[in-house]
């Protein structure tokens, strides 16, 4: 068996051209532009890339974007300053705050001074309340692109095994409670591991959709999973290659060569989730705008 390859950027593509129609619509019925504030603390390398795309992708839709850079020895204070001017400023109907930050400031502390209609990483406490109770104004980018791969593709997790190889905040426990509400696009029998499972491979052989996000590259071997299983790659790890311009690949956490001779289908790194998380970022952007009008959801 020859693995299907989940193609991300195509789909992220299909559901940017879905976020500009609806921008448009709303220029055209309410007068309002949606707009995404960004704030970055410091110069990681990994941050500011993702800020970039993100602001081309703002750009594409035809949402206003801002990024707000900020000193990496910034105190915790001047952060929270910062996402208070956000907070009260009508331009931007949705706020990123970008992780990680550095370590003299109270990550915790920053994400709940949030206002959580402007929490499109739903990463407030509030919003995640509300993902729990199933009934969720914004869920976090990665896990959400992750259902739409799956939806997308034909392969809807319901009544399915997901076994989710990583428990972070901001994908395997989202996508954990994201997938086994009782709602369109989940219902499924939801498994978490982590670092302290016992028999690891012995529960990924189990999974019909195994998810990993692990962090670490190659984690997942082919020992490890089912014939017929959906694979859907989170990790994006640099790996040291001399033979490249740039002196490293990225690698994912499951070896692909390997598992895709075993899957039914398989996301590439890069390429797979990676543009979806950005995706699904402007769609809880236009969403937020929405709330902003209508007081709801809604439509347009």
């Amino acid at each position: 068996m020859t693995a299907k390859i989940l193609d991300g950027q195509a789909l992220a593509k299909e559901i940017r051209g879905e976020v500009a129609a609806g921008v448009a619509e709303m220029k055209q019925r309410h007068g309002v532009t949606p707009g995404l504030a960004a704030v970055l603390v410091g110069d990681d390398p990994a941050s500011a890339i993702y800020v970039r795309n993100k602001r081309r992708a703002c750009d594409e839709v035809g949402m206003v974007s801002d990024t707000i850079l900020l000193p990496a020895d910034s105190t915790g204070e001047q952060v929270l300053d910062c996402v208070e001017k956000l907070n009260e400023d009508p331009r931007f109907h949705g706020i990123l705050v970008q992780l990680p930050l550095p370590s003299q400031i109270d990550e915790r502390l920053i994400i709940e001074s949030l206002d959580p209609a402007k929490d499109v990483d739903g990463m407030h406490p509030f919003n995640v309340g509300k993902l729990v109770q199933g009934r969720p104004d914004f869920v976090p980018g990665t896990p959400a692109g992750i259902q739409q791969i799956l939806l997308r593709n034909g392969h809807d997790p319901a009544g399915a095994n997901v076994v989710i190889c990583g428990r972070s905040d901001i994908v395997g426990k989202p996508l954990a409670l994201l997938l086994m509400q009782r709602a369109d696009g989940a219902n499924a029998t939801v498994t978490v591991c982590h670092t302290r499972t016992k028999d690891l491979a012995e529960i990924t052989r189990r999974a019909d959709i195994l998810v990993a996000a692990m962090g670490h590259p190659k984690a997942i071997t082919a020992d490890m999973v089912k014939e017929g299983v959906v694979v859907i790659d989170v990790g994006i790890n640099r790996v040291e290659d001399a033979s490249r311009k740039r002196g490293y690949r990225l690698e994912g956490d499951v070896d692909f060569e390997a598992v895709s001779e075993k899957a039914a289908a398989i996301t590439p790194v890069p390429g797979g989730v990676g543009p979806m998380t950005i995706a699904m970022l402007l769609v809880n952007t236009l969403t937020a705008t929405r709330i902003s009008i209508h007081g709801e959801k809604g439509n347009n």
